[in-house]
């Protein structure tokens, strides 16, 4: 399974990586094999703000529906429009082309011990 070491994770496998004053979110290597081929996504519109371990959009899979829960509070930037024609890419590439949102956070200082590195991350799995 890949679990990249430069990334942040959460206990509901997604992942985060910190890019200057934005962060990119997906969900990992487990999840989308979990899930199994995605279908479907539903995202967060540009501009609306998500707010942490809350819901912010819905991935559909062959076998199941389940909510995307953000890992981080801030204000969406960018949304994967290329996942609305190719949703595999999740399964795919879920740590590069697969990637779902970007957002500008707006407490990452308060929200950032919550995460987890990637040795947690891989202790949550075992």
């Amino acid at each position: 399974m890949n679990i990249p070491e430069h990334l942040h994770y959460t206990a509901e496998h997604e992942w985060l990586h910190q890019d200057g004053e934005i962060t990119v979110i997906g969900i990992t290597d487990h999840a989308q094999g979990e899930l199994g081929d995605v279908v479907y996504l539903e995202l967060p519109e540009v501009g609306s703000e998500i707010v942490q371990g809350e819901s912010f959009g819905v991935i559909e899979s062959v076998k199941a529906a389940s909510d995307l829960y953000a890992p981080i509070s801030g204000e969406v930037t960018a949304v994967n429009g290329d996942l609305e024609a190719a949703p595999q890419r999740v399964n795919e590439s879920p740590y590069d082309d697969g990637w779902l949102i970007e957002v500008r956070p707006s407490r990452f200082a308060d929200e950032q011990d919550t995460l987890l590195d990637a040795s947690a991350y891989r202790d949550l799995l075992a």
